[in-house]
């Protein structure tokens, strides 16, 4: 389980920093815009990769969606959020606290699935 868990969130930091472009950023705060389906469908892909030599490939492929439903909703709501405030990072301290509960989030979602694994 610590293998995945490991797997999960090293995909999540390459997927989230270095393969994000300003395409996927800057239109994840439009629903339903390709950027952040991408950015999201990315995301999929990784945990079904990370799951799939582990666990029954159907419930590898559930869980992958899962996550990239999450995913998908987890930034949106973040991007909007700072929007609504007009929050940015170089004037608004605020602006971090929202990223940090994003990237908890995430965390938050890659402990569950790897519990919920180990439950099951």
């Amino acid at each position: 389980m610590i293998l995945i868990l490991t797997l999960l969130f090293l995909k999540h930091f390459i997927i989230d920093f270095p393969l994000q472009n300003k395409y996927q950023w800057s239109n994840k705060g439009t629903y339903g815009h390709m950027g952040g389906i991408l950015h999201s469908g990315l995301h999929g892909i990784g945990t079904l990769l990370c799951l799939v030599f582990f666990i029954d490939p159907l419930f590898a492929v559930i869980i992958a969606s899962l996550d990239f439903v999450l995913h998908y909703h987890i930034d949106w709501a973040k991007m909007n959020i700072n929007k609504k405030m007009g929050w940015a990072p170089t004037t608004h301290e605020e602006f971090w606290w929202l990223l940090g509960l994003d990237q908890l989030l995430h965390s938050l979602t890659y402990i569950a699935i790897v519990g919920f694994i180990w439950y099951n």
